[in-house]
């Protein structure tokens, strides 16, 4: 695998992107989630 990284070093930066940006989607879901369960609760 890391000759892979060594051909292509913006891979790792794609990796890096991607997985910050599946963490914030994920957050995102679970705040919008919790904030809608408040709101119909009154």
């Amino acid at each position: 695998m890391s000759y892979l990284f060594d051909e292509y070093p913006m891979l790792i930066f794609a990796f890096a992107l991607e997985s910050l940006v599946a963490l914030l989607l994920l957050i995102f879901i679970v705040v919008w989630t919790a904030s809608g369960k408040k709101k119909n609760k009154r």
